[in-house]
């Protein structure tokens, strides 16, 4: 997929730099710091959609209840490694990317200010309801997640491998077994990996050496480093990856298995996941959710109907 010049001039050592890593690491804990204001996301030459001309719809702001509007705010779980979904700003503490203007766009919806706050992927559906009014950051829905929280589909996304360029290690991603695959800690990736080497183990073959890391951005380095063999993750950010590492990455093989991506809504708050799905509908109806994805170069995995805990197979 394309990516805009803006988004390019990110600094290539986004995803390959330690000492870049280390600042973004910084970032991985709850904090007001880490919110963003209403506005286009703009930081160090890191610009996203501009949201400021949304105006409030009083008809969806009064489906949402008080328990979240109330403050003036709408709080929401991002895990800030995983460019382009939600990133870091040079400025190593700002939220940009495409699931954040599409957070500060809905926020306007309600007439509330956006606040991403940045936390690591697998605290987050944990803490919706409580630290968080709903939880954006690539959720892919699962049977699984969907006993944790409530879904209001936005997006569609696939999983890629991705290894050194030129596979100099000759992975097949049809067998793992006794290679050193990267994840990220709470993903469906990883729920992949840990099911493939329970086939490895059953059939007495090596284990597959998974590891499993808090950030993106440390999954992506252990592939670009050496450390890993190669890594799996969500086709977009997979994509990211490549193009911001330079010669250094590609993926391997096809897509595996497009599904759905969602905001996390407490489980059992009909009220608020009504409210996001019609006032994401919106967005998609008006043209701003395409704008959105354009921006960022990620149109490939557009819907055009936002659901409310959709079925799936696994």
């Amino acid at each position: 997929m394309s990516f805009t010049t803006r988004i390019k001039a990110f600094a290539a050592a986004t995803l390959a730099a330690a000492t870049l890593f280390s600042m973004a690491a910084c970032g991985t804990s709850d904090s007001s710091d880490a919110g963003a204001s209403d506005g286009s996301s703009k930081s160090a030459g890191t610009q996203g959609f501009d949201t400021s001309s949304i105006k409030k719809d009083d008809e969806l702001a009064a489906m949402l209840p008080d328990s979240i509007k109330s403050d003036g705010v709408l709080k929401v779980g991002t895990d800030t490694s995983y460019a382009p979904a939600e990133f870091l700003a040079e400025d190593g503490k700002t939220p940009v990317g495409f699931d954040v203007d599409l957070t500060k766009a809905l926020a306007a919806e309600f007439g509330l200010k956006a606040e991403n706050v940045t936390a690591t992927f697998d605290s987050i559906i944990p803490s919706v309801g409580s630290k968080y009014d709903v939880g954006i950051s690539s959720f892919t829905v699962t049977k699984e997640r969907l006993q944790a929280v409530d879904f209001v589909t936005y997006f569609k996304a696939g999983s890629t491998y991705v290894v050194k360029k030129g596979n100099p290690n000759k992975i097949d991603s049809a067998d793992l077994c006794g290679k050193k695959v990267a994840v990220q800690t709470g993903t469906t990736q990883e729920e992949e990996v840990n099911k493939a080497n329970d086939a490895c183990k059953a059939s007495g073959k090596s284990a597959i050496d998974i590891q499993s890391s808090k950030l993106q951005t440390d999954v992506t380095t252990a592939v670009a480093s050496g450390k890993a063999d190669i890594f799996y993750a969500d086709t977009p950010v997979a994509g990211y990856a490549i193009k911001q590492t330079g010669d250094t990455l590609e993926a391997l093989g096809e897509d595996v298995g497009v599904t759905p991506e969602a905001i996390a809504v407490k489980k059992g708050d009909a009220k608020t996941a009504e409210a996001m799905q019609k006032a994401v509908q919106k967005l998609m109806d008006d043209g701003t959710y395409k704008k959105i994805l354009d921006t960022w170069g990620v149109s490939s995995g557009a819907v055009d109907k936002a659901e409310i805990n959709p079925s799936v197979e696994s």
